[in-house]
């Protein structure tokens, strides 16, 4: 086994081809960039995994991936042992604190090295978990407060004319709910009555607030509402949950199932969307999905569809994920989409790479 033993990882920046300014109720995000992670074993197989991270704290972020550079290559690991790197690093980094940048840091590795395992035994990573290949349903999202009307109707008319039947749409507006509820009109008057909407708030509103709008917006067809309060108000879902017929959905700030468990329990959450760098990386990801089935909580993951799409091929009722372009000009294999359903790559791992000319090597 001394092949699989983890010999190099290398850390890179990458910036999107269509990076641009965007916001949403609560951020300004100036552009849209990416740190990957890369580990070699001795015996020559690469993996890759990769977080997104905007504008946000990028010595922060080296910072930790640095840290974790050097705990990883100073120990003896190989690439199958994701478990015991986990265990290892979450109490090397009690002290300051496990949730966090240093959990985004240990999960990209995480993608990284599920990547290289399956590349060694040469199989897509969701044939290695038992799944199987099966077409999984997603959705257009962006519908960004920054946008002019026209932007928005031309994104979310662009979804439709590549085959897409759901779009989802930012709310929660600097200028009120009347914008809300007229940015919603046109795009449902310009798409029609046959592609689904749905709204998220980014945690931007209040209960009372979130409540206004889904009463006004009940001609709409909203299909869902996502993160209509702050993440850790569990009370405020269930009290929107009570008054409304909206399904909700969360899940994408959590750094574990405390939210999760929390809203199960007051019969407040109708999606969970976990997100796979925030939760710890793959077997994280598992783990939650697991519990959300287990109470019959249908999954629907947050950003990732080029991990979530063939993580989603081994969950028992997949219900879909969450399509962005950002990264499908700077990878080899772009994931095929064809009318709002995405297909899992057949290639071993994750069935793709970032373009070296797109990496920037991220100096120790």
């Amino acid at each position: 086994m001394e092949a699989t033993r983890i010999k190099d990882m290398r850390i890179y920046s990458a910036i999107s081809k269509i990076s641009k300014p965007i916001a949403d109720s609560t951020h300004d995000i100036s552009k849209i960039a990416f740190y990957v992670v890369e580990v070699e074993t001795e015996g020559g197989v690469i993996g890759q995994g990769n977080l997104l991270s905007f504008h946000y704290s990028p010595n922060a972020i080296e910072g930790a991936l640095k840290d974790l550079r050097h705990f990883i290559l100073a120990r003896d690991y190989h690439i199958n042992e994701m478990l015991r790197v986990q265990k290892d690093y979450e109490i090397e980094s009690e002290y300051f604190g496990i949730v966090g940048i240093q959990r985004w840091a240990l999960a990209t590795l995480n993608t990284a090295m599920w990547d290289a395992w399956c590349r060694t035994l040469g199989q897509p990573i969701w044939k290695v978990m038992g799944g199987s290949a099966r077409k999984i349903p997603v959705y257009g999202s962006g519908g960004w407060i920054s946008y002019t009307d026209q932007e928005l109707l031309d994104e979310v008319l662009d979804y439709k004319s590549r085959g897409f039947t759901a779009v989802k749409i930012k709310v929660g507006h600097p200028d009120g709910i009347g914008r809300d509820i007229e940015r919603l009109t046109k795009c449902r008057e310009a798409l029609g009555p046959d592609v689904k909407i749905m709204m998220d708030a980014n945690q931007g509103m209040d209960v009372p607030s979130a409540v206004k709008l889904i009463h006004q917006a009940e001609n709409l067809g909203i299909f869902w509402f996502e993160e209509p309060v702050v993440n850790t108000d569990f009370e405020g879902y269930a009290t929107i949950h009570s008054k409304t017929k909206i399904s909700l959905a969360m899940g994408e700030r959590e750094y574990s199932t405390v939210a999760l468990r929390e809203l199960i329990g007051r019969r407040a959450l109708d999606l969970w969307q976990p997100d796979l760098i925030r939760l710890g990386g793959v077997d994280a990801w598992r783990d939650s999905a697991a519990l959300a089935e287990a109470y019959n909580i249908p999954v629907l993951p947050h950003y990732y569809k080029d991990y979530d799409v063939p993580l989603l091929c081994t969950v028992r009722k997949p219900y879909g994920a969450e399509s962005f372009d950002w990264i499908d000009d700077i990878i080899d294999n772009t994931m095929r989409i064809e009318n709002g359903f995405a297909y899992p790559r057949e290639g071993a791992g994750w069935g793709f790479r970032f373009k070296p000319e797109a990496l920037v090597p991220v100096k120790d």
